[in-house]
């Protein structure tokens, strides 16, 4: 059975005083004396008294929660968005919902209504596919949101957007590729992620276009990756390395660095030696991509600072501020596996 709480008239009625006066003694307020406030405080302490979240909240017409939507929990990408949010969120008093979406547009769209319902005070969406000119319903949003690397186009008032640019990684990724000496690089995309592999393709044909190499059949292969789960992106590695191997590449950009794990797969079950035969680079920078053998070269995106950049704008939101869109820098992490092509 349930444990009676103890509420304010509890505490009102030991004390021997109102339910106002214990009311304004826990919130410290001036008009009562610190004797009074001292004693009340110390007998609410005694008797186990917790606030009640849902009352405070009526009152203060804040729920000082904020709701977060991931595609995934699994995704270590996410984790460290996460950790971000979170960061700046507790500093601010702030507590954080957080819900999955498994990369699905009505799912992202119910977790966005269920989070207003539940009057939280603004809405973080990672990832997102959900766009204006989608078929799926778009939520009516009425609290400050922020997109955290969005794949949608979804426009509203009280939109701000937090991402990390796309274009200018996969150039870094293509340019040190060149660099190295590679003339013939494939890209395994991920049809599942609209916004950022769309904006990853530009970059490395913007590459190519910079040293005058013409994109040839089959160096581009896209994987559908409906799920975007960790998965099905190894899998997508491990499937597309044959296809790529017939079009001639030496070295592969791949659009995130667990589609680039499972080709690192691939090359070990074919006896294919990387980089001596063929080059790899992903995108993200997880944790894992450093414990790879060989170590992945790979493209860092700034997650922690994501998400606790998401966080401050969304803050700057509540306080009445205007907030500004932000778009972060990613860098080159050079490991063992890329090298200059053989012979």
């Amino acid at each position: 059975m349930r444990r009676q709480e103890v509420s304010i008239a509890d505490i009102a009625r030991v004390a021997g005083v109102s339910h106002t006066t214990v009311s304004r003694a826990l919130n410290k307020n001036p008009l009562i004396s610190v004797e009074t406030r001292e004693r009340i405080q110390k007998l609410a302490l005694e008797m186990g008294y917790t606030p009640n979240a849902i009352a405070q909240s009526l009152q203060t017409r804040q729920s000082r929660t904020i709701g977060l939507v991931v595609t995934s929990i699994a995704d270590p990408f996410f984790g460290d968005v996460v950790k971000g949010v979170e960061e700046v969120a507790r500093a601010a008093n702030f507590s954080v919902l957080l819900s999955a979406s498994y990369n699905d547009p009505d799912q992202t769209v119910a977790i966005i209504e269920n989070y207003q319902r539940r009057r939280v005070d603004a809405i973080l969406v990672a990832s997102s596919r959900i766009a204006t000119n989608h078929s799926h319903h778009i939520p009516q949003i009425h609290i400050p949101t922020v997109l955290i690397n969005s794949q949608g186009e979804l426009q509203a008032r009280q939109l701000r957007r937090v991402s990390v640019d796309d274009r200018q990684g996969a150039q870094l990724a293509v340019q040190h590729l060149l660099q190295l000496g590679h003339r013939t690089i494939g890209y395994l995309g991920s049809k599942g992620r609209p916004g950022s592999n769309q904006q990853r393709l530009q970059g490395y044909r913007d590459a190519l276009a910079e040293v005058g190499i013409e994109e040839q059949a089959g160096w581009v292969v896209q994987s559908p990756c409906d799920e975007a789960s960790q998965d099905e992106d190894m899998n997508a590695g491990r499937s597309a390395l044959p296809a790529l191997l017939t079009a001639g590449v030496t070295a592969i950009f791949c659009y995130n660095d667990m589609i680039a794990i499972g080709l690192l797969r691939a090359c070990r079950e074919r006896g294919i030696e990387v980089p001596q035969a063929l080059s790899i680079i992903g995108f993200d920078d997880i944790q894992i991509a450093s414990c790879m053998t060989p170590p992945l070269t790979t493209i860092h995106q700034p997650r922690v600072e994501l998400g606790r950049l998401a966080a401050q704008v969304t803050l700057d939101l509540l306080n009445g501020h205007e907030g500004d869109d932000h778009c972060l820098s990613p860098s080159l992490v050079l490991r063992d596996s890329t090298a200059p092509p053989s012979g």
